[in-house]
């Protein structure tokens, strides 16, 4: 199983690209600015979207991918989202007046886009890959996705804050080598990660004291332009007993 950093930043710059992930050649995790760095033949390998939330950084790139792959004689897009997610992009995106409704193009019985409803706690088997969709604590729903072929396994927080449901999932599973988990604030905002429901630095090492049963590489991401040095500092002298690495637009893991 490969997987392809497209984008992690907490927001936008030159060389700074918000959140995607790629898994092999045809699963997106994230549809963030990140996804610009794909090739019309790479976007048109993609078949399965799985979004962690709403917000405009997690998929602002949606939009643009399906309409470049409109007429391409590809299978539908098929993406994948808890029910308010799928909600908030009906009413705000696909809704004819911000963007083309595609979940309706070319035709309702024969879409480029389909949406499917996930819940936390289902999963979804891809060609040998099992994605589980995990409850998270967010200002809106939020979901993170545990990943795994039978022969390794990641998991990718999305957005949140202080929560048990996320170790309490992996906890329950037998092998994790790399966890992707965000930090969208410096211990100096604590407050302001609190209000926003992201971690920053103390908070996370709180949380990761809940993980028992694992000891994975774990991957910092959703640092926020200007403050990555700063917040990543605060992370390695936080959190001990780990392998702990900056998450970079362009890194690549073979799990």
């Amino acid at each position: 199983m490969n997987l392809r950093v497209l984008g992690c930043s907490g927001s936008v710059g030159r060389g700074l690209d918000t959140t995607s992930l790629l898994i092999d050649d045809d699963i997106l995790i994230d549809a963030g600015t990140g996804v610009g760095s794909m090739t019309v033949d790479e976007m048109r390998r993609v078949r399965h979207i799985f979004l962690t939330h709403s917000h405009l950084d997690h998929l602002v790139s949606l939009p643009f991918m399906v309409d470049t792959l409109f007429g391409k004689d590809v299978p539908p897009l098929r993406l994948h989202a808890r029910p308010e997610t799928l909600q908030a992009l009906r009413e705000h995106i696909f809704n004819w007046s911000i963007w083309p409704n595609f979940a309706e193009l070319p035709s309702k019985q024969a879409p480029v886009l389909v949406f499917e409803e996930m819940r936390p706690g289902e999963s979804i088997e891809v060609a040998g890959r099992e994605i589980e969709m995990i409850e998270v604590n967010h200002v809106v729903p939020g979901a993170g996705y545990y990943v795994h072929n039978g022969a390794s396994a990641f998991c990718f927080s999305g957005d949140t804050t202080t929560n048990d449901t996320l170790w309490a999932a992996l906890n329950a599973r037998d092998r994790l080598d790399l966890l992707i988990v965000e930090v969208g604030f410096g211990n100096a905002n604590r407050w302001l990660a609190e209000v926003s429901k992201h971690y920053c630095p103390d908070l996370l090492a709180d949380d990761m004291a809940k993980l028992r049963r694992h000891r994975p590489r774990v991957a910092i991401s959703h640092l926020k332009p200007g403050a990555e040095d700063q917040t990543y500092g605060e992370c390695l002298e936080a959190i001990v007993g780990f392998d702990l690495l900056r998450l970079r637009g362009g890194d690549t893991f073979t799990l």
